[in-house]
Order: structure tokens, then sequence, then C-alpha cells
């Protein structure tokens, strides 16, 4: 039975770009089931981490969660993405100081308001962000808002926010499947960041990563994630 009357990809194509056929590996369904049940109850169990060991992680840990991450879709295929590490103690120092001046004014001065503020108080934050210097790295992830060519002219790249963000999540994945913990650290406005780590105008901060492994004995936020029915609609027949 034909399906597509329009199949992917064209001979049209096929002629004028390379394409090669794709690798699937069909399962079970038991071996699916058991599969996304292992999968989520890995996962479940993570928790963002603000009290970190200093002891090392190995950079090809590292190194091998962004080519992890760096698998993730994008927007045209364009890759707006720019993993930026360090465990250099002067520039984790130089990030710290940083980060808790924009975040003292923002907790303190009253740049975040009284609504976020409070949605933060069951967390327990505040301006003080020693994890910085601590954590044996610190990836920020930034985003690539254009391309900058050999010869100085831009080229636009696409879906850059949302290609960025699936990246960051699989960055996260990768990292708690192989046993390290991390933070999503957002010190807003974050472009000190792109001083200190010496990065291009097309680049912009996105999310800073604290890597390492918890500190012995540290607690998290006794919190519990929204059920399914919370999170997802299943729609049956079109509504109009």
């Amino acid at each position: 039975m034909e399906l597509y009357q329009h199949p992917y990809p064209s001979a049209a194509l096929q002629a004028a770009h390379p394409f090669t056929e794709l690798e699937f590996h069909r399962m079970s369904e038991d071996e699916m089931d058991a599969r996304a049940e292992a999968f989520f109850a890995r996962l479940d169990a993570r928790r963002s981490v603000r009290m970190f060991s200093d002891e090392p992680v190995p950079r090809r840990l590292v190194e091998q969660a962004i080519r992890t991450a760096a698998t993730a879709p994008s927007g045209a295929h364009k890759q707006p993405w720019r993993f930026v590490a360090t465990d250099n103690p002067k520039v984790k120092r130089a990030i710290r100081i940083a980060a808790e001046e924009e975040e003292r004014v923002n907790y303190l001065n009253n740049r975040m308001n009284p609504e976020w503020q409070a949605a933060l108080a069951p967390l327990g934050t505040d301006h003080h962000k020693e994890f910085l210097e601590i954590a044996p790295w610190i990836v920020v992830l930034f985003e690539e808002r254009f391309e900058i060519l050999a010869d100085g002219t831009r080229r636009k790249n696409y879906y850059v926010k949302e290609s960025v963000g699936i990246a960051a999540g699989i960055f996260i994945t990768a990292l708690h499947n192989m046993g390290l913990a991390t933070l999503t650290h957002t010190p807003t406005p974050m472009a000190f960041l792109r001083a200190i780590l010496g990065r291009p105008a097309n680049e912009r901060p996105f999310i800073m990563f604290p890597i390492g492994y918890p500190l012995p004995g540290s607690k998290v936020p006794d919190l519990t994630r929204k059920p399914l029915d919370e999170v997802a609609v299943f729609v049956e027949e079109p509504i109009r």
C-alpha cells in the first residue's frame, strides 16, 4: 500500500544533496516497555545539586557529555550552540564573583519581583554561589545567534533558542546517565560570562552548568513532579 504521494526525499532532492539510509533497530514492545521504565526511573531520580564535592572529574566525561548533547536536532541543522568548559580555578573564581554580584542585585536590591522571589522561597536560593568555585567543572552553553563567515559577513541561524534548549536537556541527561550531577544556573543578566570566557559578539550565554559529584550528605528540596495527567493531553478526535 502506497502511503505517501510525495515521498521524502524526492528523487530531485537526492540528486542535489547527499542522503543515507536510516539505521534503526526495531525492538519488541516488551523490550521497549522495559527500556522506557528503566530510563524513566533513572531520570526520575535526577535532582539539581547546589552542594558539590571538589573531587576531580575527568575531562573525557565532560567531553563525552558535550558530544552527546551535540546530537540534538536543530533548525536547518545549523547546530547553533557552543559549550565552553573550564576547570581553571582562576576562571571559576572570576565567574563566581561576577555571578554573585548580579545575584546580589537580584535578591537584595529587588531586581526580582516579589512574586518571583516567593516562587523561589521553597528552594532556599540566595546570592551566595560558592559551588561555582567548588564544583570541578563549569560549562557555559552559549547560543550562536548568527554565524560569522570567513569574509566577515553574517549568516542567520534558525530556531536558535529551541535548538539550544533541546541540546541543554540532552546535556543534563547525559551527565546524569554517567553518574555526575549538575545545576541549571542562570544568574540574570549573564553578559559577564561572554567577557570572562572571551566569546565573540554573536554568542550569548544561555545556561551555566556547574558539574561534579554531590557533596556527601547533600540535601535537596523534598519536591514532587506533576503527574502524567497534569502534563499530557491526548486528543482522540478533532476539536472542531
